[in-house]
């Protein structure tokens, strides 16, 4: 066994460009820290995507329109959320890097300065997406039949995000401490509670109110309080790395800022231009009529599970290439990353093969309308492709956060917003006539384009030079 490791990780390949400046630890205690860290990541985000996989076939059981309605809500939303997504990765890495140089203060005034921010933030975006909430889905290319639902759904979940802004950026900062399991905890919470109030609303069991679109928003946002309620908890205990005293005193430092400031603008410009992105596609397909975005939909959360791979060792490659870097030892953080990319390798080809074989089978969890079924098939043989391109660039772009390396990051996605996607996908969609695979095909090329970049980036090495 140790020589089958040894041959995958060799640790002379790993290092690659990179000078050893130290010691190296063997190749199995390097894998258990890397999995150590990583498994909490990795099994919390399988979870969140397992949930809204749930979340589809329970609100597929009121009817196709259903499904249309929800998932038109689902890029509005995270274009709400980009601004936080993107703050929450300037933390974990700044976080992290802090670990790496033992300086606990520091890690806390980050946590405690982008709470204010948080906090601030979600009052105004949360308001502006309650109020404009049907222009902004009419905009979205919501059809008549599926309006009013998503308009109910959106103004439910942007109305409640507080608890999910402020339980996000408290995990972010565990998770670059290296804390992965109390995100997952946490995580896990929220996904119980909403399966439960979801059975419990949607359909109107054991007296409970029949609500159906709109009682799975509310489960969703009762979710999110009981994972908000964990994660404030966690960082009040006496022990651990990260933790708040009271009384709590904000004081904003310009070191603090500027390393915020410095690499969450490159990170929200990426957010930015992958929502818009996504929004787009999510218009080009919606306009091919309410079947075929439903099918689009069930794909893509099919997909975003699969993602969710990539995710969790993405989350677990910031923690240790930031700690490493910290710990002025470039050459374990690229080490680091490298044992990520790789573990992931080996899940996309267990995933892209169960898409390729069982595609039909897992389509038809969520529906068994004969074209859905039959177009879903198609797209999921396409997916088990896709899906080793989009698992390694997530990695290789978390190892690029990690190191700071952000603003090249989102350099790639403007790239990839302004040509290859929405280009393509419109391209085979419309003038060339494949309809819904021809934005598949686009999504493909997408993922081929940040793939490419990524790589060349992370074994360039120019990250390994940059200071937060």
């Amino acid at each position: 066994m140790n020589g089958l490791l040894q041959r995958i990780f060799d640790l002379n390949k790993l290092v690659k460009k990179i000078p050893v400046s130290g010691p190296l630890p063997d190749v199995p205690a390097l894998l258990r820290r890397a999995l150590r860290i990583a498994w909490p990541s990795l099994t919390e985000s399988v979870l969140i995507g397992l949930v809204g996989m749930v979340d589809t076939m329970m609100v597929s059981t009121l009817g196709t329109y259903a499904i249309a309605a929800v998932g038109l809500t689902t890029q509005p939303k995270f274009i709400g959320l980009a601004f936080f997504l993107s703050l929450n990765i300037a933390v974990s890495a700044l976080v992290a890097r802090r670990r790496g140089e033992q300086d606990a203060e520091s890690a806390k005034q980050v946590l405690i300065q982008s709470l204010a921010i948080t906090l601030l933030m979600t009052a105004v975006i949360s308001t502006l997406c309650v109020v404009f909430a049907s222009p902004i889905l009419h905009l979205a290319g919501s059809a008549p039949d599926t309006h009013d639902d998503a308009v109910i759904y959106f103004r439910i979940i942007m109305g409640g995000m507080v608890f999910n802004t402020v339980s996000m950026v408290i995990n972010a900062a565990q998770r670059g401490c290296g804390n992965t399991k109390i995100a997952l905890r946490t995580n896990l919470t929220s996904n119980v509670v909403n399966i439960i109030f979801n059975y419990l609303l949607i359909g109107g069991n054991f007296g409970f109110p029949r609500l159906g679109v709109a009682g799975a928003a509310i489960a969703t946002v009762l979710g999110t309080v009981a994972a908000c309620g964990m994660s404030i908890l966690s960082i009040l205990h006496t022990h651990g790395f990260l933790r708040l005293s009271t009384p709590i005193r904000l004081r904003f430092d310009r070191r603090t800022l500027g390393a915020l400031t410095n690499i969450g603008s490159s990170t929200l410009a990426e957010q930015i231009f992958l929502r818009i992105d996504f929004f787009i596609s999510a218009i080009i397909v919606a306009r091919l009529g309410t079947e075929p975005f439903a099918t689009h939909q069930i794909c893509m959360n099919i997909l975003s599970l699969a993602f969710c791979f990539g995710d969790g060792l993405s989350v677990a490659a910031v923690a240790l290439v930031g700690q490493s870097m910290g710990e002025k030892r470039v050459d374990l953080a690229q080490i680091y990353g490298s044992i990520c990319q790789r573990i992931g390798f080996i899940i996309s080809i267990l995933l892209g093969v169960c898409f390729f074989v069982f595609g039909r089978n897992i389509v038809g969890l969520f529906s068994k309308e004969a074209n859905i079924l039959n177009d879903g098939a198609i797209i999921l043989d396409m997916m088990a492709f896709i899906v080793l391109l989009q698992i390694s660039q997530v990695i290789f772009n978390g190892c690029l956060r990690g190191a700071g390396d952000t603003r090249f990051v989102a350099v790639v996605s403007l790239v990839s917003v302004t040509f290859v996607r929405p280009i393509f996908s419109w391209l085979f969609c419309y003038p060339i006539g494949w309809g819904l695979f021809g934005a598949w095909i686009g999504l493909a090329l997408d993922q081929f384009a940040r793939f490419a970049l990524s790589r060349y980036r992370f074994a360039s090495g120019k990250w390994t030079h940059i200071v937060i």
